[in-house]
């Protein structure tokens, strides 16, 4: 499995390679970032790590290798929204490391960081309908449904998961 590490600046080249690479794959499930995003990526990511050293979110990155900083990055998990003991999840999967458990095993290490190293006590996460595989990770690493949800014009299902 691929380590779990903390995003730093020091991954902004694989971060970036990682989403350019995965970018038409992820809109087939999930809203396109937009144009935007990667054009502006070194400012946003500058935002985001001053954001994350104030504890308003946690973002991770999956990392094939040996722990360097020339590793490949093969997904990401991230904690947003922090507030009141809670976090929103969210996560991706490179295409050529999808369906081999990486998901699962991810929100499952991520679950007991966020109740050990950040506090959290719950953990709240959304999918639309059609998204089956992540559906499949959630109620497999003890989410279960709360509601329904409308996501960009999608119908979904949010998800909660007490921490212990």
């Amino acid at each position: 499995m691929a380590d779990i590490q903390q995003l730093r600046l020091d991954h902004a080249p694989a971060l970036l390679a990682f989403e350019l690479e995965n970018r038409a794959y992820f809109a087939a499930s999930i809203p396109d970032r937009g144009d935007s995003y990667f054009s502006d990526f070194d400012e946003r990511l500058g935002d985001l790590l001053t954001d994350q050293a104030a504890g308003l979110l946690f973002f991770h990155v999956l990392v094939s290798g040996d722990g360097g900083t020339a590793d490949e990055i093969v997904g990401r998990v991230n904690l947003v929204d922090v507030r009141d003991g809670t976090a929103e999840l969210g996560y991706r999967i490179a295409e050529k490391a999808a369906g081999k458990g990486l998901a699962t095993d991810a929100v499952r290490r991520i679950c007991v960081l966020a109740a050990a190293t950040y506090g959290l006590g719950a953990l709240r996460a959304k999918t639309t309908h059609d998204n089956l595989a992540s559906h499949t990770v959630l109620t497999r690493t003890g989410f279960v449904p709360t509601g329904e949800i409308d996501i960009s014009g999608r119908p979904g299902t949010t998800y909660i998961r007490t921490l212990s």
